[in-house]
């Protein structure tokens, strides 16, 4: 599962991807950089398989329909691991909730 969120920093704001193993309930992987762009997602992926070497035969990526899954960059790169797309409905809170709520924790402050 993944998402993107901003973090305010010293140098403006930055975007952090995450990627959850829903079976672990941990990160996996993560990327950072000043765009949310597709390379970011592709990044953070590739650090969850390279981490942790999971058969991505049939695996499943759930996130939002967000551009950065959508992009060609990020879905050549599913497509060549044999991982399998999931995206929640438009409009539908429910659909990745878990990152989300993951995302909006992640952000707060002590």
């Amino acid at each position: 599962m993944g998402g993107i969120t901003y973090i305010k920093t010293y140098q403006g704001w930055s975007y952090l991807a995450s990627v959850l193993d829903l079976s672990l309930k941990q990160v996996v992987g993560w990327a950072l950089s000043k765009h949310p762009n597709a390379q970011l997602s592709k990044d953070a992926l590739q650090s969850a398989v390279s981490r942790h070497q999971p058969n991505t035969n049939k695996l499943m990526f759930h996130s939002d329909q967000g551009v950065q899954y959508c992009a060609n960059m990020f879905t050549q790169y599913c497509n060549s691991k044999n991982i399998i797309q999931s995206m929640s409905r438009r409009g539908n809170c429910w659909g990745n909730a878990v990152m989300e709520h993951f995302l909006e924790v992640s952000r707060l402050k002590d």
